[in-house]
C-alpha cells in the first residue's frame, strides 16, 4: 500500500493525474478497456446531475475517446439487475479493469459502496445512506426531494479484482475516513478498508486529510516521497511509446 500525501488539494489532484497519464501511456488501452462507475438511477441521461452528464462534461469530451468506448451503468434501464450484470460481463469481456480511480464519502464509502456492504460485492442496485443523500443535496439545490435514494454501482469485490486502485482523499472531513482506511482493521462499515488487502492500492490525500492519523503514520510515509515521486517523473509521452512500438516493429526477426 502507496499512502501519497501532498501539501494541498491542488497538489493531490496534479500528483494523481500525471500518475494516471503514465499509467494509460503505459497500458496502451484499445476499444474495449475503457469503464466507469455508477450512474444514479431516476434521472435522464442528459440531466446536467446525471453520471452520464459529469463524466462527458468534465473528462471525455476533453480527451481523444470514441462515444463506444465509454461504458456507463444505464440507471434507466427496464431491468436495473440485468444491467449491472451485463456491466460485470463487459468488464471480464475487456479483461478486467487495469486501473479503478475513485474518491470516499466521509463515512468510507467507495463507489456507492455504504457502510455495511460485503467487501465481495459485485455491481448491483444500492440503496443511498442518508448522509450520501445529504451530501448530493448540493447539486440539487438543496432539495432532499430531487436527490436519487438509489443507485447502481460496481461492487467492494469488482473494485477489488482491478489490477491497481487509487483512491484519492482530500479535505478534513475525510481524515477519519483516512484513518479507518489505514490505521484500523478491514471493516465493512468503512469499505475503504478492504483495499489494505490489495496487492497494488495508492491513497492519494493532503495534509487536511491526515489530521488523524498518527504523527509516526505520516512521516514514514512522507519519507517515502522521493521514491513515489519517481512514479511520475518523468511523465511519460505518447508520441515516444507510438515511436518505440513503432521501432519495435521494423526490428528483423532473428531466431
Amino acid at each position: 500500500m502507496k499512502l501519497i500525501i501532498l501539501d494541498h488539494y491542488s497538489q493531490a489532484s496534479e500528483w494523481a493525474a500525471k500518475y494516471i497519464r503514465n499509467r494509460i501511456i503505459q497500458f496502451n488501452p484499445g476499444p474495449d478497456k475503457y469503464f466507469t462507475l455508477g450512474l444514479p438511477t431516476g434521472l435522464r441521461r442528459d440531466h446536467p446531475e446525471s453520471y452520464h452528464s459529469f463524466m462527458w462534461n468534465n473528462f471525455f469530451k476533453h480527451i481523444d475517446i470514441h462515444p463506444e468506448n465509454t461504458h456507463i451503468l444505464d440507471g434507466n434501464a427496464a431491468d436495473l439487475q440485468a444491467e449491472c450484470d451485463a456491466f460485470e460481463e463487459k468488464i471480464k469481456a475487456a479483461g478486467g479493469i487495469e486501473l479503478f480511480v475513485g474518491g470516499i464519502g466521509p463515512d468510507g464509502h467507495i463507489a456507492f459502496n455504504e457502510p455495511g456492504s460485503s467487501l465481495v460485492s459485485r455491481t448491483r442496485v444500492k440503496t443511498l445512506a442518508m448522509d450520501t443523500i445529504l451530501a448530493n443535496a448540493r447539486f440539487f439545490d438543496g432539495d432532499l426531494a430531487k436527490v436519487p435514494t438509489m443507485a447502481l454501482t460496481v461492487g467492494v469485490g469488482t473494485v477489488m479484482d482491478a489490477r491497481e486502485v487509487m483512491i484519492l482523499i482530500t479535505g478534513a472531513h475525510k481524515a477519519f475516513a483516512l484513518y479507518k482506511a489505514i490505521e484500523e482493521g478491514v471493516n465493512h462499515m468503512w469499505t475503504v478498508s478492504a483495499f489494505q488487502q490489495h496487492p497494488r492500492t495508492v491513497f492519494v490525500c493532503d495534509e487536511d486529510a491526515t489530521l488523524e492519523l498518527k504523527v509516526k503514520t505520516v512521516k514514514y510515509f512522507k519519507g517515502l516521497m522521493l521514491v513515489h515521486n519517481k512514479l511520475v517523473d518523468p511523465l511519460y509521452s505518447i508520441k515516444e511509446k507510438e515511436t518505440e512500438k513503432s521501432q519495435s516493429s521494423k526490428k528483423p526477426y532473428s531466431d
